[in-house]
């Protein structure tokens, strides 16, 4: 028979070659071409397996759910963003940057399991034992029923699976865990994929949760395969500056719930502490009205979010005026300095301008054109916005502005947190827009004056 003739695959795309190359020339994944025998269109004949009782096929009315109910981990945030709580047999990759805090929140849920009568088997494949013991002397994650394990062999951490019997496994990490099955370095595709689809399988088999973390490469995705990210349950990115101490928790997939919530956190020196009402950590502490500043109510997942957006206009001579964004989108911001100057007649070609946000926080949607084009007007005509206003909307090309998704509760957290006056949607132009909050501003002087004479 003639030998069958060899050609290289990407696992990842299919792409293929004649020649063995370091990186595919489909899906630019380094590593992921290896050797294949080329199809041959003939389909093999395969044998039907017969099925016992326990794995026939049931009506979909007749299968029971209440054994994959939803059982609480003990952080309240952490639940809010995986739908209410841990399901049993799930697969949950948690990823972010390195020193975020992925092992200090998982080792915080591992103590809250543990302390709720529930064997936690917590693998560490990057630090000792004794180190681990250490960081939760610290954050006091100390209980009983917590048990640690130092391993890099996959045989060995399923061999210890077998041996604590635990109800939920948290591996740190998936990129360090190698298996004698798969080849290359830990860390490849075939060992990441090995990895996980062998804990995956330990999961469903024996109904019990496993919370996998993920490496990110430099731009910020999930290091590894793109295939993991398919074959887990919950993808849920952990998200930081490291500058500030707050951190949030997004969902990126669900099985079992929604993908549109956040979890608030913020680190201490004691660990990790759940924030469940964070409205006042983007605002600035001052009680005088300050020109520059305005007040928007941003959408978090679910959660609005209250934020004040800082501008600085100043004159300068240079011929290349500076522009100089921190938390909001560089590209956004030029474009409402030109609306302002021709739609609102506010000149700033000959000015410097810098944008900013409070706490650190970053402010993508285009919810928030409206309180920047307010703060950079405000900056520019030296007039302050007064603490009881909040604005949120669109701004388009001809100096409209548009109704933003959630506007309900944005303006009912805003009026819950004692916001008077709002700038929406309902004032048709930023003309008027800015006319009602300078007006504001006036009004609330009055006030003033009235109620100190």
């Amino acid at each position: 028979m003639a030998k069958a003739q060899l050609n290289y695959r990407c696992t990842e795309c299919g792409w293929t070659t004649a020649k063995w190359a370091g990186r595919c020339g489909e899906c630019q994944e380094w590593g992921t071409v290896t050797e294949a025998t080329a199809p041959t269109g003939v389909l093999r004949a395969l044998k039907p397996v017969s099925i016992g009782a326990d794995r026939a096929a049931r009506s979909i009315t007749d299968i029971d759910t209440a054994t994959v109910s939803h059982w609480p981990s003990g952080i309240a945030e952490f639940d809010r963003v995986l739908g209410g709580g841990i399901v049993p047999g799930a697969a949950i990759l948690l990823s972010g940057e390195p020193g975020v805090g992925k092992s200090t929140l998982l080792l915080e849920v591992a103590s809250r399991a543990a302390r709720a009568r529930s064997r936690v088997l917590y693998v560490s494949a990057e630090e000792s034992v004794s180190q681990v013991r250490m960081r939760a002397e610290r954050t006091g994650a100390m209980h009983d029923h917590l048990f640690l394990a130092s391993e890099t062999d996959l045989a060995t951490i399923v061999g210890q699976i077998d041996a604590v019997d635990p109800q939920l496994v948290i591996v740190d990490s998936v990129q360090t865990v190698s298996s004698s099955n798969g080849e290359g370095l830990a860390g490849g595709p075939s060992q990441v994929r090995e990895v996980a689809s062998t804990l995956i399988r330990v999961a469903k088999d024996r109904n019990l949760p496993v919370l996998l973390v993920g490496h990110v490469t430099k731009d910020g995705s999930i290091a590894g395969p793109r295939l993991l990210e398919h074959l887990v349950d919950v993808v849920c990115q952990f998200e930081g500056d490291r500058q500030t101490a707050l951190r949030f928790v997004r969902a990126l997939k669900n099985r079992f719930g929604p993908t549109d919530e956040v979890g608030c956190f913020e680190m201490s020196g004691d660990g990790i502490v759940e924030v469940a009402d964070p409205s006042g950590l983007f605002l600035s502490r001052t009680t005088t009205p300050v020109s520059g500043t305005c007040v928007t109510v941003a959408m978090e997942g679910r959660r609005p979010l209250p934020v004040e957006v800082q501008a600085l206009v100043v004159a300068t001579t240079a011929p290349n005026p500076r522009r100089v964004t921190n938390g909001v989108d560089s590209s956004r911001v030029a474009m409402l300095l030109a609306v302002l100057e021709r739609r609102a007649g506010i000149r700033l070609g000959d000015k410097d301008v810098y944008v900013s946000t409070v706490g650190g926080v970053r402010l993508t949607e285009p919810g928030a054109d409206l309180a920047i084009a307010l703060a950079i007007a405000s900056a520019a005509n030296e007039k302050a916005i007064p603490h009881t206003l909040a604005a949120f909307g669109e701004i388009s090309l001809a100096g409209e502005i548009r109704p933003v998704a959630s506007g309900k509760q944005r303006a009912a957290e805003a009026t819950r947190l004692g916001f008077t006056t709002r700038v929406d949607a309902r004032s048709e132009s930023i003309r008027e827009a800015l006319r009602v909050a300078f007006t504001a501003a006036i009004s609330d002087r009055e006030r003033e004056l009235d109620a100190a004479f």
